[in-house]
């Protein structure tokens, strides 16, 4: 009381009481006194509290006003409770993360939503209780929440001990799991009026993103292994130049590149890696590369996109060309994090013992997909070994979000308020609170419908068609430069034989085209004088020369060679200045020398001039 900015004292009137002892609350400065009854007086001040206007009241020290004291106390009104829910505290092992944050707890509570929070629910997530109580929520045990909520939520699957308590819960709100995890569904319709909605469930359409726990989950995941790789690696990040010599970039290599993945990407370059990606859907590719690193592809021409967005199960000849150009990735990686799923199924293995085996000693693998498995064949899921054989270190964390308690709490809490306003339907409060079947986002979580299973799992894509692994061409050994981008897909025999009739063509041509002109030049020099032949063999060659230079040159420097031919035009100039004589213009070597000096002097100032323009694009 005596450090309290402001205290309000309710008292009946002004007497000093029956010991008529002066009491120092009613003497401090920061000390205010409402007389009156005060549960009449305060609930008075909370109406003026939550009101516009200001009330002057008598007071011992003199006048104040209530608006004083709003400012100060930052008193919230919160509307007439309409539905409650429970918050209970994890259990599973390693959980540090809490469903719901005070701050979200205030936005229920605008909403008419009542919130219970089990003892110390967020505190490993940084919330303590008086937190949520100074949000408007009310702190309980575990089995007061579950007596007295209409809505429990979690963030792991419910566990059957839970399940069994006595409640009288109309919803349950968490993950489920239900492809994998069939008894607990069922024991959760043994309640005939409950509700389970199963918040991994949400379906993959642009108006659930804002509600998408599993991809908020696995944006924090991406992050977090690149920042428990490099805790492993034993060497920098980035390139570095020092006295002692250069040190390479860590070498990093994604497979898969979904939200993880591509979390992992943008953390990986920002630490100066050099990163590859690996993913079967081809539509990634742009994103990849988008942030920085290089995709690679598999030569196998399938497409790996399935339901939903969802990577799908490929061929076993597509899983053949697959396991070759990861194994030759690996090889030379520092780094590889897997992130690879197929909803409802085993995570695939990718990296197999032998690919293992391959990488450097003191390479990490991060298996983002323990919990489901694994993508490594080594991983131990929840661990961190290394292997004997290769010294490989393999990290089968299944907590990464976990590590990452407030952030993923706040992310993690953030979908759920998004789902409930979802539910409150357009009047936005709790008392519209609702499980609207014919809502396409609602349908998709909802899995136990008072007490009737109503999942049904994802319709499977059928089997992949074979189809066969790219092979190159050894007839196609002169390709068009423009193919030269373009993956070496196998081509129908009439394509080839065309093809290589073309270049044979091509080849006869220029051959004939060098036995006119040297037929020429033997023509010319039976009736001029050697001077003009030397001159006229001299000019020949360069512009064989010329044209093999220039034509061979990527596009892209072509304007840097301007100032190469610039000078070569500054050299033909001085030659037929040399060869210029002005007493006999009607001499051959004079006519050549004047055309030669102008159209050197074309090119000099031409060149000069495009050079320029070049140079001012990049001009502010």
């Amino acid at each position: 009381v005596w450090h309290a900015r402001r205290v309000i004292v309710l008292k009946r009137g002004a007497g000093k009481g029956y010991a008529a002892i002066d009491n120092p609350l009613f003497i401090k400065p920061a000390n205010r006194m409402l007389y009156g009854d005060a549960k009449k007086s305060l609930a008075e001040v909370l109406k003026r509290l939550g009101g516009e206007g200001s009330l002057t009241v008598t007071a011992a020290a003199g006048a104040f006003e209530i608006k004083e004291v709003r400012d100060e106390l930052s008193i919230e009104v919160f509307p007439d409770a309409k539905m409650t829910i429970g918050v209970l505290k994890e259990t599973a092992e390693g959980e540090r993360r809490v469903a719901l944050t005070p701050s979200i707890v205030r936005r229920l509570r605008r909403l008419g939503f009542a919130v219970n929070v089990e003892v110390d629910a967020g505190l490993e997530a940084g919330y303590r209780n008086s937190a949520y109580e100074s949000a408007g929520a009310r702190i309980a045990t575990a089995q007061e929440i579950i007596n007295t909520s209409g809505v429990l939520v979690k963030i792991r699957p419910f566990s059957p001990e839970e399940v069994d308590l006595p409640m009288t819960v109309q919803y349950l709100v968490s993950y489920v799991y239900p492809a994998r995890n069939r008894p607990l569904l069922e024991r959760l319709a043994t309640n005939k009026g409950l509700t389970v909605l199963a918040l991994d469930c949400v379906p993959r359409v642009t108006r659930a993103q804002k509600l998408d726990t599993l991809s908020s989950m696995a944006n924090l995941a991406g992050y977090r292994s690149i920042i428990e790789a490099f805790a492993e690696f034993p060497r920098f990040s980035k390139a570095q130049v020092t006295a002692a010599g250069k040190i390479p970039p860590a070498k990093v290599l994604i497979l898969g590149a979904g939200v993880a993945g591509l979390a992992a990407i943008g953390v990986a370059k920002n630490l100066g890696a050099i990163v590859k990606a690996f993913d079967t859907r081809s539509v990634v590719k742009e994103q990849v590369e988008s942030l920085g690193a290089e995709f690679v592809p598999v030569e196998y021409e399938e497409e790996g996109a399935g339901q939903g967005g969802y990577a799908r199960e490929m061929s076993e000849g597509y899983k053949m060309a697959q396991r070759r150009t990861i194994e030759k990735q690996a090889a030379d990686a520092d780094i590889v994090v897997t992130t690879a799923l197929i909803p409802g199924r085993p995570a695939p293995v990718l990296i197999h013992r032998e690919t293992v085996r391959m990488m450097k000693p003191n390479s990490v693998i991060v298996d983002l997909a323990a919990e489901n498995g694994g993508n490594c064949e080594l991983t131990v899921p929840g661990t961190r070994h290394v292997d004997a054989e290769s010294g490989v270190i393999i990290l089968g964390y299944t907590d990464l979000a976990s590590r990452m308690a407030q952030q993923s709490s706040d992310l993690f809490a953030a979908n759920l308020f998004h789902l409930f306003s979802e539910m409150c339907g357009a009047a936005q409060n709790a008392e519209g609170f609702t499980v609207d079947m014919q809502d396409e986002v609602i349908r998709g979580l909802c899995v136990v419908k008072e007490g009737e299973i109503v999942w049904h799992p994802p319709s499977s894509a059928p089997p992949p068609a074979q189809m066969k692994p790219v092979q190159k061409d050894p007839t196609r050994e002169i390709v068009m430069k423009d193919e030269l981008r373009e993956p070496l897909l196998p081509k129908s025999e009439s394509t080839v034989d065309r093809r290589i009739a073309v270049d044979h063509s091509k080849g006869w041509r220029t051959i004939g085209l060098c036995v006119f002109l040297i037929a020429l030049i033997f023509l010319i020099s039976a009736y001029v004088d050697m001077p003009f032949v030397r001159n006229l063999q001299v000019f020949v060659l360069s512009v064989f020369v010329g044209y093999l230079i220039v034509w061979n040159v990527t596009p892209a420097l072509h304007t840097p060679l301007m100032s190469v031919t610039n000078a070569i035009s500054g050299i033909i100039i001085v030659g037929c200045m040399a060869n210029f004589h002005s007493a006999k213009l009607e001499t051959p070597h004079s006519i050549l020398a004047i055309a030669g000096l102008f159209f050197a002097t074309i090119n000099i100032f031409g060149g000069f001039v495009v050079t320029q323009r070049m140079l001012n694009m990049f001009h502010k």
